[in-house]
This record gives C-alpha cells, structure tokens and sequence, in this order.
C-alpha cells in the first residue's frame, strides 16, 4: 500500500497523528540542535583551542552539508519512500548527535557536524512531505502550522536550554539530551509507520545533475561566508553559471532531479517560492543585528538579550498553528500578504534604532516580526505543498527547505557585508559605535525594502483552494 486512501476513518486519524508526531520531533530536533549548540561555541573553542575560523565550521559545514542534499534527498524520497528516507534520517541524527558528544578532536566533530547535516537534510525534506501525504487539503494547513511551530519552539528554548546544559554538563550533553528523543522517533516510525509513500518509484535520480547542484551550492554558500572579500566573491560569481547550467539540464532530462517546470507552469508553486526567499532573505539576520545590538549598544548581558529576543520566536510559535488553520479556510494568499507586510513593517521600526531608543519601542518591532512570520510561514508553505502534485510532494517539500536556507544564507551575507563595510575588521567598540549603528539602518531599510517587493509575489500567486478544486484534490 503507497497511500492512506481505502482506510477507515479511525485508522486514517491514528496514521495521521503518528504523522504529525513524528515530524513535530524532527522539526523540533534540528533546529534546536543549532540555536543551542550556538551557545556552547566558546566553550567548545576552549576545550579544542581552535580559532573562530576552524570554530566557524562547526556550523558551516551542518548547513553547508544540509544545503547540499536538500533537492537530491527530495527526489530519492519521491522515489524510495519518504517515510524510509524520514526514518534513515531520524537513525544517522541520532547516531551521529552521540558522537558528536564523544568527539575528541575538532576535526572529528566537523565530520560528525557534517552527517548531522545530511540527515538534517533527509528529516526536514522528508517531514512536510508526509504531513502532506496523509492530511485532505482542508485540514493540512493546521498540521503544516503545528509543524512549523515546532520549527520556532526548538529555536526558542535552543539558546536557553543549551545554556544551562552548557553550563551544568559541559556542552557534550546538548548532543546526548537529543538522542532519547531521536530513539523515541525511530521507535514510533518501527512501530506504526508501515508505509512509504513512493509515488515516483518508476523514475531515476539524476546523478549529474545532483554533482551540478551540489557545486554550486557550495560555491554559493561558503563564497557568502567570506564575503566581502575576493574569494568569496568569486565563489558567488562562479554559483551563476552552475545555477543555469542547473536549469539547463533540468529541462532536457527525462528525470530532474527537480522539476524546474513547476516554476514555468504553476504560479501559485513559483510566486510561493519566491516570496519564501524573499521573506527569509530580509528577515533572518534580525536576530543576529539585534543581538549584537543589545550587547554593544545597550550593555545588556548575554542573558538579557536573550530575553528580549526570545519574544519574536514564541510569538511564532503560538501564532503559527492558528495561521495554518486559517489556510484551511481562506486563501494563503491574503494570510500570507498580511504576513509579509507585518514582517516588512516591523523591519521598518528597527531602522530607527540608537543608543536611546527605549526597549518597548524593540520588544513592540519584534512583537510585530514574530505575528508577520507566523501568519507568512504556514500558509506559505501550505500553498506550495497543496498545489503539486502527490509525485512532487519530496521535491516541493525539498524546495520549501531550500528557498529558506538560501534566504538565510543570503541575509546573513548581506548583514555581514555591511558591517564590514562600514566598521572594517575592527572590533564594535565604542568609537565604531556610529558606524555599526549606520550598518544596522542600511541592513534593515534593504531587509524593508525586500519584503515590500515580497508582498507583490505573496499577492500575486493566484488561488490555491479553486486550484484544489478543480484539480481535485
């Protein structure tokens, strides 16, 4: 059996729970893993005596790893089983989260980091897809925002609990606290997932377009880490030409390993995608900027700024599910829209920052984020997924993960960039106080400006639910 169509209607809400449960953990695991570990970076560089370069890969090379097989882990899911490649994904997480706890050199960590980002890669594609394959279009946009919400939970307490952890047990017990959840998964997936839901079985993965896109990736994303300088700038450059070579292909070959006509053929798939990236592209540095913000302008302590910064990702989480249900019922389109004329308003009220500025003014700015976010994501993602077709759930959930690492990867460049060019390779101390400030205003006018364009594609997509319906599905 390849799909939950023929059950009863008990079996079918039992399936669907399992589901749900099962990708809620692998939404939470992942991005936990990384808020958290984010924590435990300087005692890491203690313990290994390495400098912020060779510290820096202990991130990089997760999301360097996660970028390179998000499309082809979409494809194979399609092909093999996406509850398969979910559990392989959930088994390597948590193998390689222990060891990376019994890690004894920096470079055997970066290994394990870079296995965590290729299951990272199989879990996340994996995740949307099943939800999608087991839940009726009416009722997929709640499930969609539970998962989400789980995205912005695991980002919340990442910081908080992997403090304490840090603190108490040494940073090796971030990867130890993961793995009992990790086997709690695989033990349900054993247990209640007997499906695989392979609707693209007959088909092939294309292997050099796989190479293709994989080059290019890296050459995007490590070239946005050493920006603004040359290699990396070249490296971004040299990502033009892969990325149309890319699409090239794509379209001469019988199987893609994406189907790069969706964008040609399916609006509502096209403009949601784009909105994705535009949305993540102007927003994601926030955190980062403020944080930074907090520290030097403010004087606040670590502990304090996470306080202040905690309010935008829990208002996303508390948000996000009644933004997905609303998707249910009206169109993604007009939730979304809103969102992203939230997330662009509240961008605006930061460009105004100073050393006086009083912190209601920040606290009300990231209020104003954390709803935009939540009412864009869910819906957002539930117009992509909804609008395919059940062959393309592996490669449209693998394009939803995509457009937000790229757009986070993008935000964060252009941040760093711009602090670059406007404080130099100096220290933010005092005296550079001014020009940080002023790199601060530019980012968030751009990151302003991004997201208004954004409303234009979030508006323009066209209707998902008479798309549904004359499609059937």
């Amino acid at each position: 059996m390849t799909d939950s169509q023929g059950l009863s209607n008990v079996t079918k809400q039992s399936l669907q729970r399992v589901v749900l449960t099962i990708s809620v953990a692998g939404s939470f695991l992942t991005p936990f893993m990384i808020s958290a570990l984010n924590i435990a970076l300087p005692s890491i560089q203690k313990e290994f005596s390495v400098d912020a370069v060779v510290l820096s890969w202990i991130a990089t090379s997760y999301l360097l790893a996660t970028a390179v097989f998000l499309v082809p882990i979409g494809k194979i899911a399609d092909i093999y089983g996406r509850a398969r490649i979910y559990k392989y994904g959930i088994i390597i997480f948590t193998l390689f989260s222990f060891a990376s706890g019994l890690a004894h050199t920096i470079e055997f960590l970066i290994l394990t980091r870079v296995l965590q980002g290729l299951s990272a890669a199989m879990i996340s594609t994996t995740g949307m897809a099943l939800i999608t394959s087991v839940f009726p279009p009416q009722e997929r946009g709640k499930a969609i925002g539970i998962s989400v919400s789980a995205v912005y939970i695991g980002l919340s307490i990442g910081p908080f609990l992997g403090g304490i952890l840090t603190q108490t047990l040494g940073w090796r017990s971030i990867f130890f606290t993961i793995a009992p959840l990790g086997l709690f998964v695989i033990f349900l997936i054993f247990k209640f997932l007997h499906t695989d839901w392979a609707d693209a079985k007959e088909e092939k993965l294309d292997l050099p377009g796989s190479l293709i896109y994989a080059i290019t990736l890296v050459a995007i994303v490590y070239g946005s880490s050493l920006l603004p300088d040359l290699p990396g700038i070249l490296l971004m450059l040299c990502g033009i030409p892969g990325f149309i070579l890319f699409i090239k292909r794509q379209l001469t070959v019988p199987n893609p390993v994406f189907e790069v006509r969706l964008f040609k053929n399916n609006k509502v798939f096209a403009f949601s995608n784009i909105a994705a990236l535009i949305n993540y592209a102007g927003s994601n540095a926030t955190t980062f900027l403020l944080s930074l913000y907090l520290q030097y302008i403010k004087a606040m302590t670590p502990q304090q700024a996470g306080v202040i910064l905690i309010i935008q990702p829990v208002a996303m989480a508390l948000l996000s599910p009644l933004a997905g249900r609303l998707s249910d019922k009206k169109e993604p389109a007009v939730i979304s829209s809103l969102g992203m004329g939230c997330t662009a308003l509240g961008l605006f009220m930061l460009t105004f920052l100073s050393a006086t500025t009083p912190l209601l003014l920040i606290i009300c700015a990231l209020l104003v984020l954390g709803i935009g976010f939540a009412l864009f994501s869910s819906p957002n993602t539930n117009a992509i997924m909804g609008t395919v077709e059940k062959r393309y759930y592996g490669i449209a959930s693998a394009s939803v993960s995509t457009m937000r690492l790229l757009g986070q990867m993008l935000s964060m460049a252009l941040a760093t960039l711009l602090i670059s060019l406007f404080v130099g390779k100096n220290q933010i101390s005092p005296e550079y106080y001014p020009a940080f400030l002023d790199s601060i205003h530019v980012s968030f006018l751009i990151s302003t400006l991004l997201c208004t364009v954004g409303i234009y594609f979030s508006s323009a997509r066209g209707s998902l639910h008479q798309n549904n319906k004359k499609g059937g599905k």
